[in-house]
């Protein structure tokens, strides 16, 4: 008897001399059976999850991905087996084609089944573990019950291992979106330890990234179950110092990206001494006393005199080696490999940290004994990741964080200098919140070194949200200092008490001060765990730049269930695509505290710096109020959305010549009773107007019910003449369709028809930027669009928060020749009859 061809349905669907789809073939590899998942942009984007098994790879198509939390059962449906060969194509599958659309690779690796597979399967509860790029440890498929005729619905769940993530901790498809296609294949799963490796052959081979956000440790009130699992270093009590070597050049980070190689040549000429090779390597600067302990007024104080010559760098992890990524490695892994590049490195300038594989408490008893600050604790497993990770743990012998210097008061009796410090944190609406003083602690030095500090730095005005109870005798000054302070606790008030002052730092900005508070140290009294073996790389938890989420579960939007961390992900997702868009030009925030259900407010300027990422702009730009903003970097539109912001409005001109727009924007805002096909059609009417007129013009979503209508001008003409020419644009549009277009706002003059705003291009006017979401229920978002997809629109938010996957891999590129068509008005004005000096 003939056997029946498994891939009977799956060749049945598709046209082999039109799609590059594979028709059969494949290598099987039993002992170590591949998993793929491919992300299909169809009809609507899914996720392809495809398993090795008798031949075939088995696939579901999952709608909204993995996830790595338990607590998310997605939706699987089962459809036909695919050909082994379908685990290398990545390509387009062309239209009128069975699921025509762009596909690639989105993980790949090797499963191990953790039962009989075979049986299992057709059971419909198949338990097995991922070794992929992105997916890793075990997993559940099982089938739901009231079985289709077509297509058997199954669930996708993640299993409680060491590798669960909550949902507002971490999103897999949102954080780690791209193609793997052209890495390495995993290490195949199976049960034999994997032996540690050499640099050479460790990790990932990558290129050495020009910058590296450090791995930061999370304050915890108690040690971690599972001692076994965690090793303890010293917390010592200086400076973090990233060095990165490469061929030409050895550079000295803080923490926050500042090159200090001019300001510690000796520790620069003493890492190339040492001939290290290429990479980044992690550690922390100290100055120590003649007890041979860390001392932070040391150290400040050889930064203040320029002699930092004693500056000790002791390193303890090494992210990057040698053209090679390892951090997905063991940190006992990388440990090992720093420490064999720094034999005979007990002493000197440049030293390996030593660790303590013992019991939390005796460390942490042992370190308060001798005037330590306290411990860091790290699981031996743990992966290095450039954001705060509760992998890596801080145990204090007393409180102790930076505060912000807000003023200060006189001495008393024969002292010189400060009476005492007036401190300060940020809340989560960036305000500055006085938490006490500091009196103790100072010297005769340091006294004289900070009022002169503080002079420089004199104000006015009290930077404090609210009175501090000493105001009468204070002296204020800019919020820009940073003091190191022990104290015993905090008050109830949110004062801090019996405090004590151990220098100034400099390496952390003033607006990244918040008060530091502890976290259990581990979730239901168990422990994550996992074998210390080589890997690959495991998801990072958040590409959030290190913003602390404040109250991420909160529903932002009731129509469709969207989250605070939702809305984050989102614009951590988008903010190189944004960026172009913000680049220079004054931003105006719509903030909703409450969510789009509630109360908004529109934010267009901002007194002083306090939203990382979102800097102030020159105060002439616009000299009757207080400065604008603008959003320099990704990182500013988490940090907004962190505080509350949904929306990103820019103007049509940038900062370095304010007085010239570089745009002209039409705005079709439809009034009562217009229905989408009519905006579709009043779009296209006005882009053929403005060809007559030579202009070319550029088209995106509103996120709303509009849509943009956009003209790349050179910067000619002043304001006053752009929004008059926009406006006799307007008007002729109006005149010559009057039941389609209205030249007139407010609601009655545009019952059924369309009013294209020409306000939007006045000084100090804005239009909601491309990318950004809407505050509005199902949170659209404007999206740029080709003139050949108007008429294929479904609604001007057509995409929106949850479904923007869908139109990444399509990005700016409708908008790729928008710089290079820029015009002048002036062949347009003759063209239309215009006179600009009327």
């Amino acid at each position: 008897m003939t056997k029946a061809d498994p891939l009977k349905r799956y060749k049945s669907k598709r046209n082999f001399s039109v799609t590059s789809e594979p028709a059969e073939g494949g290598q099987a590899n039993e002992s170590a059976p591949a998993f793929v998942v491919q992300k299909h942009w169809a009809s609507r984007l899914h996720y392809d999850f495809r398993l090795e098994l008798d031949g075939t790879m088995k696939s579901w198509a999952v709608p909204k991905g993995p996830s790595y939390d338990p607590a998310d059962k997605r939706m699987a449906v089962h459809v036909e087996d695919h050909p082994l060969s379908y685990n290398s194509f990545e390509g387009e599958i062309p239209p009128k084609q069975y699921g025509a659309g762009k596909v690639i690779i989105w993980d790949k690796g090797s499963w191990l089944p953790l039962g009989e597979a075979r049986k299992d399967y057709e059971a419909g509860k198949l338990k097995f573990e991922l070794r992929g790029h992105k997916l890793r440890g075990r997993w559940t498929l099982v089938r739901m019950k009231g079985k289709s005729e077509k297509q058997d619905p199954w669930l996708l769940i993640k299993e409680k291992d060491e590798f669960v993530r909550p949902s507002v901790e971490f999103s897999v498809v949102d954080e780690m979106p791209d193609s793997v296609a052209g890495l390495a294949e995993p290490e195949p799963a199976g049960d034999k330890p994997v032996a540690r490796p050499s640099i050479e052959s460790a990790g990932i081979k990558a290129a050495l990234p020009a910058t590296l956000k450090p791995q930061l440790a999370t304050l915890v009130d108690e040690p971690p179950a599972h001692p076994e699992d965690w090793l303890y270093e010293i917390k010592f009590d200086g400076y973090r110092l990233l060095a990165r070597i490469d061929a030409k050049s050895i550079q000295l980070f803080t923490r926050n990206g500042n090159d200090w190689t001019s300001r510690l040549p000796h520790l620069a000429k003493e890492l190339k001494r040492r001939k290290l090779p290429a990479g980044w390597y992690d550690g922390e600067i100290v100055m120590l006393n003649d007890n041979g302990m860390p001392s932070f007024q040391a150290l400040q104080g050889a930064f203040d005199t320029a002699r930092t010559s004693r500056i000790v760098y002791y390193l303890f992890d090494m992210p990057y080696c040698k053209g090679r990524d390892l951090r997905s490695l063991p940190l006992i892994d990388r440990r090992d490999m720093l420490e064999s590049l720094l034999e005979d490195a007990s002493d000197g300038t440049v030293r390996f940290s030593a660790t303590f594989d013992v019991a939390a408490r005796d460390i942490v008893a042992s370190a308060c004994k001798l005037g330590l600050e306290g411990v860091i604790g790290k699981r031996k497993t743990s992966h290095y990741r450039s954001s705060r990770s509760s992998d890596w743990i801080k145990l204090k012998c007393s409180l102790r964080q930076e505060f912000v210097i807000g003023g200060y008061t006189d001495p008393q009796g024969s002292r010189e200098g400060i009476g005492s410090l007036l401190l300060g944190v940020h809340d989560d609406k960036g305000k500055l919140r006085y938490a006490g003083n500091v009196g103790t602690g100072f010297n005769a030095r340091s006294l004289k070194d900070i009022r002169t500090k503080l002079d420089a730095l004199h104000s006015d005005t009290r930077p404090f949200e609210t009175s501090t109870g000493m105001d009468g005798r204070a002296h204020w000054v800019k919020p820009e200092l940073l003091a190191e302070v022990s104290f015993g606790q905090w008050t109830n008030t949110g004062r801090i008490r019996h405090s004590v002052f151990h220098g100034l730092r400099s390496d952390k900005p003033a607006t990244a001060i918040i008060r530091e508070t502890s976290m259990p140290t581990a979730t239901n009294g168990k422990a994550r765990r996992a074998k210390a073996t080589q890997s690959p790389p495991l998801p990072e938890p958040s590409p959030l730049g290190g913003v602390k989420v404040t109250n991420p579960e909160r529903i932002i939007d009731k129509s469709t269930g969207l989250r605070k961390i939702d809305l984050l992900r989102y614009y951590a997702l988008v903010g190189d695509l944004m960026l172009p868009h913000l680049k220079g030009r004054p931003v105006s925030l719509v903030r909703a505290p409450e969510g789009v259900d509630g109360q908004m407010f529109f934010q267009k300027h901002m007194d002083k710096p306090t939203i990382t990422g979102v800097r102030l702009l020159s105060p002439e730009l616009d000299p009757d109020h207080e400065p604008l903003m603008e959003v320099a970097a990704a990182q500013g539109l988490v940090s907004a959305a962190q505080m509350n912001v949904m929306e990103f409005h820019t103007w049509n001109g940038v900062k370095t010549l304010i007085g010239k727009p570089d745009r002209m924007t039409f705005d079709l805002d439809p009034g009562k009773g217009v229905e989408w096909p009519a905006m579709q059609e009043a779009a296209m009417v006005v882009r053929a107007f403005l060809e007559e007129l030579e202009l070319p013009s550029f088209a995106k979503t509103s996120g709303g019910k509009g849509l943009h209508v956009v003209v790349p001008l050179k910067r000619r003409h002043d304001w006053d003449t752009v929004k008059d020419f926009s406006q006799a644009i307007v008007q002729h549009l109006a005149k010559t369709f009057p039941r389609r277009f209205s030249a007139k706002s407010g609601p009655r003059n545009r019952v059924g028809k369309i009013f294209i705003d020409y306000l939007r291009n006045g000084f100090g006017a804005t239009t909601v930027c491309a990318w950004s979401a809407r505050a509005r229920p199902g949170m659209g978002v404007s999206v740029p669009v080709t003139w050949d997809e108007i008429p294929q629109l479904k609604s001007s938010a057509q995409w929106h928060v949850r479904n923007i996957h869908e139109r990444l891999d399509v990005g700016n590129a409708p908008w790729e020749s928008y710089e290079d068509e820029a015009r002048t008005l002036t062949r347009a004005m003759r063209i239309l009859g215009f006179n600009s000096s009327s």
